[in-house]
């Protein structure tokens, strides 16, 4: 079981749904940077449930205790590392999934990994309950991150059939990024309709998905390398550690498999105050500035590997909550007969809008990690 991420800056996450407690640990941050515990806490709050009728009825306060990394406020060159306690935990609701698995659940492939001695409750350490020390190692970044003057936003664009405005691909601004609230939308016109979805499919004991989008702008040209470690490479794999995601894609995306060259090509252009007298005295550093300009974006600020300079756009596919009250057709593994399964608990209706910040995060523990060498 891996549960650690990064080269650079090392987060490792520990604990279970149902565990008294759950953590984690972020090794290699830069000593001496004050965090603003105050903002931390307000980006865990975007997370967690309990709050509204589109998200789940389990409670927890999702408060941190720093226990190790800090002096004074400020990193100390010693891991980071904070716990956060299950309080609000039914795990009398869990026990029917140790013979019955739930569809589209984890269930009887761990139970067939691990031969049984894995924790059912609440998902153990596959839960989206993991993803609360995902979120903290993420806003830790995002500081980091915020004093390069590189910034993370992301918002929800769909909730099953309902769309949002997209970001404008070639002129993401700092307060495009800036949503806050448990329901981000660019369009606020289209929250109601969304949440009237959630509502109507929560009523018929079923779920829905959605799509988020997430914006990064700041990011200097050159960043990520080829082949393995390119930016959509480390992305990838830190956006499908929050659970519920199912695809990922860049730019214009799989839309790109129906274009021409002619149209998919970002064509170059002069910045309106490039310096074009430069080129024949090139220093390393100024590659990372670049005198070009794009005419379009439809690579999302991302080519063989590397940063372009443009916005870096990617949407994220979320499926629908897997445990839903309708009925569903499973087996009893104790009496290997077929039988109907009607999840009973706390979920969900959409995971939608708690995965926004989840997204982020993961989105800032990987570029905080693909450039902490050049500002430590």
């Amino acid at each position: 079981m891996s549960s650690s991420f990064g080269q650079n800056i090392q987060v490792h996450i520990f604990g279970q749904s149902h565990s008294p407690m759950l953590g984690v640990s972020i090794d290699g941050l830069p000593a001496g940077y004050e965090l603003d515990l105050q903002h931390i806490q307000s980006f865990l709050d975007r997370r967690r449930g309990g709050k509204d009728a589109h998200s789940t009825t389990r409670a927890e306060p999702d408060q941190f205790r720093i226990v190790s990394g800090l002096i004074d406020g400020a990193t100390c060159g010693a891991p980071l590392c904070a716990l956060f306690e299950n309080i609000d935990t039914c795990s009398a609701d869990y026990q029917q999934v140790a013979t019955i698995p739930r569809p589209s659940h984890v269930d009887y492939y761990v139970d067939e990994k691990y031969f049984g001695a894995q924790d059912i409750r609440g998902g153990g350490h596959f839960s989206g309950r993991m993803t609360l020390p995902l979120c903290f190692a993420g806003a830790v970044c995002l500081q980091l991150l915020n004093r390069w003057d590189i910034h993370i936003g992301a918002h929800i664009e769909q909730i099953h059939t309902v769309l949002d405005q997209p970001y404008d691909p070639l002129a993401v601004t700092l307060d495009d990024l800036q949503h806050g609230g448990s329901f981000p939308v660019n369009d606020p016109a289209v929250e109601t309709t969304m949440k009237q979805v959630i509502a109507d499919a929560a009523a018929e004991g079923d779920s829905v998905g959605g799509v988020i989008e997430c914006a990064v702008i700041g990011l200097p040209i050159g960043v990520g390398s080829p082949l393995f470690a390119g930016i959509e490479n480390r992305l990838s794999t830190a956006i499908f550690a929050v659970p519920a995601v199912r695809g990922i894609e860049f730019g214009a995306g799989f839309a790109a498999a129906g274009m021409l060259g002619s149209e998919h090509n970002d064509a170059f252009c002069l910045k309106e105050d490039a310096d074009t007298t430069r080129h024949n005295d090139l220093h390393v550093n100024d590659l990372h500035v670049g005198e070009l300009d794009h005419k379009s974006n439809n690579a999302g600020g991302v080519v063989g590997g590397l940063s372009t300079g443009m916005p870096l756009i990617f949407r994220v596919a979320i499926k629908p909550t897997s445990s839903i009250a309708k009925e569903q057709d499973s087996v009893d593994l104790d009496s290997m007969q077929p039988v109907k399964l009607s999840i009973q608990g706390r979920h969900d209706p959409c995971i939608v809008p708690r995965a926004v910040p989840c997204i982020e995060a993961a989105a800032a523990i990987t570029l905080a990690d693909m450039v902490v060498n050049s500002h430590a």
